[in-house]
This record gives structure tokens, C-alpha cells and sequence, in this order.
């Protein structure tokens, strides 16, 4: 894996985290009785945008960790992945 290729990974991982991260606990503003007007009643209330970024760093560098560790001790080779498709 290139230095490219693993911003890239990293990059991927951290966005596609976030949008599962993103609506756990979250409440609508119908939900909390408090709808700002001109928005939608299920608009996030509070969103606690930079903590669920710091949950989403965290969880995605682990991940990328044990992706990283999977390519770089060829546990699982182009050549196997070659394999399986033909």
C-alpha cells in the first residue's frame, strides 16, 4: 500500500464511519418540542458535530489499523483476491 493509497483508504473509511456514527442518539427537533422555524421538524436538534467527529477518528483509525496489518502481513494478497474472482 502506497502513502496515496492509504489516505485514500483512510479517507474512505473515516466518511462511510460517519455516516453510521452520525445518527446514533440522535434526536429531531419534533422530538425535543423545540423546531426552529424554517427547518424541518426532523432536523438533528443537537448534533454534537465535533464529538461524533473525534468518535469517528477513533473508530476508523482501529479499523484502518487492522486493515493496514492484513495488507502489509500479506495475510490477504491481490493474488488471493485474484482467485476468488476467476
Amino acid at each position: 500500500m502506497s502513502l496515496t493509497g492509504g489516505f485514500v483508504l483512510y479517507a474512505t473509511l473515516w466518511f462511510l464511519v460517519l455516516f453510521v456514527v452520525v445518527p446514533i442518539g440522535q434526536k429531531s427537533q419534533a422530538d425535543a418540542g423545540h423546531v426552529v422555524p424554517g427547518t424541518p421538524a426532523g432536523a438533528p436538534h443537537d448534533l454534537r458535530f465535533m464529538r461524533k467527529c473525534i468518535i469517528t477518528t477513533v473508530i476508523t483509525t482501529i479499523l484502518f489499523g487492522i486493515i493496514a496489518w492484513v495488507i502489509f502481513a500479506d495475510i490477504i494478497t491481490r493474488a488471493d483476491l485474484e482467485k476468488l474472482i476467476s
